[in-house]
């Protein structure tokens, strides 16, 4: 899971924050004047766990985690910010952890690897919201879980949309901008490396010997020896 931080990756991820951070505040904006009764439906429409979870997909799970954290934060200092703020970044963040996943085992992301990914952490997504509202207001969990059954049902919709419509299409454009260091995923090309079975020093991939005591070497299952 390193961190990239070259200026093409900063700037994609800038972007992708910039753009569900604006998103969230014109749509939330819009739920604040709403009726009651509509608000937990339109304030669960946006970009902010799409961008997140695309930004795993192609960069990884911190990468991803970040998105989403930002995405929030930036947005509620333009909204409402309060103390509900660092857990719902962190939740959001937990989507773009998700997509990253994908990226470490190589997963494709097909249309229906989307939908289901979807489906899969909205309702974590929702349930740890569901929680935190508990938690915070001193509520029964299952009256919260209950209550925000609505929320549940607009948020399922608009990520299985976004997801299986804009993510794809969103994951092609930045791999055709941002030249990724390998098509394999992370854990993958790590799989690959070969080490020294006499002095344990890695080595290239292609590598057939040591070059630092001549042993032969074999394919390494270790992931890293930081």
């Amino acid at each position: 899971m390193a961190l990239r931080g070259d200026a093409r990756t900063v700037g994609t991820i800038s972007a992708l924050v910039a753009v569900g951070a604006a998103v969230r505040i014109v749509l939330g904006r819009i739920a604040l004047v709403s009726p009651t009764a509509v608000y937990g439906v339109l304030i669960k429409v946006g970009l902010s766990e799409t961008l997140a979870f695309v930004s795993g997909v192609v960069f990884g799970p911190i990468h991803g985690f970040i998105t989403g954290v930002l995405t929030i934060v930036i947005s509620d200092l333009f909204m409402v910010p309060g103390p509900w703020t660092p857990f719902i970044a962190a939740i959001i963040g937990v989507v773009g952890f998700g997509g990253g996943l994908l990226n470490m085992l190589g997963v494709r992301p097909s249309r229906w690897i989307m939908i289901v990914s979807a489906i899969l952490l909205t309702f974590v997504s929702e349930i740890l919201q569901n929680l935190w509202v508990a938690l915070f207001f001193g509520v029964p969990v299952l009256a919260a879980i209950v209550s925000g059954a609505p929320s549940l049902i607009s948020a399922l919709i608009n990520n299985v949309v976004l997801f299986s419509a804009l993510g794809p299409r969103i994951i092609r454009t930045i791999r055709d901008l941002v030249p990724l260091e390998s098509p394999q995923s992370e854990l993958l090309r790590r799989l690959e490396q070969r080490y020294c079975t006499y002095c344990g020093r890695y080595l290239s991939p292609y590598a057939l010997y040591c070059d630092q005591c001549g042993t032969s070497v074999r394919r390494s299952v270790v992931v890293s020896r930081n």
